[in-house]
């Protein structure tokens, strides 16, 4: 399988042969998988303290023997616990139980409980592979919404002076040569306030995916494309399904330096 090696203007300098991972079948099952290992690597548990809603003086007394102010059932009033902050335990609001107001959770969430998604190594390993092949399949790219010209070669690999470029105008201008800014405009257009609370909890905005840059040395670039919407740079070592498969869809439309061709 040959690829171009593109310059920062976007002119064709020479042709390359690809590595064997770009032949790897795409297996969106084992890809899906990966990616949910690594989003519930990041999970925190949770749970609810053992006492919540109980923290009372509520008492359910069932005893026939007691006086009929002191007993709750057999009195015409629901057999629930009530508060004992009245003269007569049935003068108190019933307490501690689900239904009640401020009681208790039905089947609260458990922090003992395990939520991560296993995978085996070599799976991984796999997956990452199979992400990286379907990177290079226009149909698998357009399917993700990605926006790219009608008969464009991938993947898209330019030469060393992509890893030197520092100003995201630079950046900006080498997506236009080969037409993919409209796609970062597309993913900008995308960005909106979510809806619900979790604006007030660090997740204000719903953002799409655009572009994701794969280097050998991510030290200059990083800082020059980190502010363009929906774009990322990463260093070859660092590659993972989810990166390349966003979502769990792979495809996703990535523009490699020849270094990180080469570390492939």
């Amino acid at each position: 399988m040959k690829a171009n090696i593109l310059s920062i203007e976007g002119k064709k300098m020479k042709e390359i042969s690809l590595p064997a991972v770009f032949n790897t079948a795409v297996d969106a099952k084992l890809i899906k998988r990966a990616v949910l290992s690594i989003q519930s690597a990041r999970l925190q548990p949770t749970g609810h303290h053992p006492r919540a809603g109980r923290q009372n003086t509520a008492e359910y007394i069932g005893y026939r023997g007691k006086p009929q102010m002191h007993r709750t059932i057999n009195v015409g009033r629901a057999r629930l616990p009530r508060l004992k902050n009245r003269r007569f335990i049935l003068s108190g609001r019933v307490a501690s139980v689900t239904q009640a107001v401020g009681g208790t959770k039905p089947h609260a969430p458990k922090s003992e409980k395990d939520m991560k998604e296993r995978i085996n190594k070599k799976e991984k390993r796999k997956a990452v592979s199979s992400a990286i092949a379907a990177s290079a399949k226009i149909e698998l790219v357009k399917e993700r919404g990605h926006r790219i010209k009608e008969g464009a070669k991938l993947p898209f690999i330019f030469e060393e002076k992509l890893e030197k470029l520092e100003k995201t105008k630079d950046v900006e201008n080498l997506l236009s040569k080969v037409d993919l800014l409209e796609d970062v405009i597309r993913a900008k257009d995308k960005k909106k306030i979510r809806a619900g609370k979790g604006k007030k909890r660090g997740r204000k905005y719903k953002r799409a995916k655009s572009v994701l840059i794969v280097v050998g040395d991510s030290s200059k670039i990083y800082k020059a494309a980190r502010n363009l919407e929906g774009v990322d740079v990463v260093n070859v070592k660092n590659l993972n399904a989810e990166l390349l498969a966003p979502g769990t869809k792979p495809g996703r439309l990535t523009l490699w330096s020849e270094s990180a061709i080469e570390a492939l």
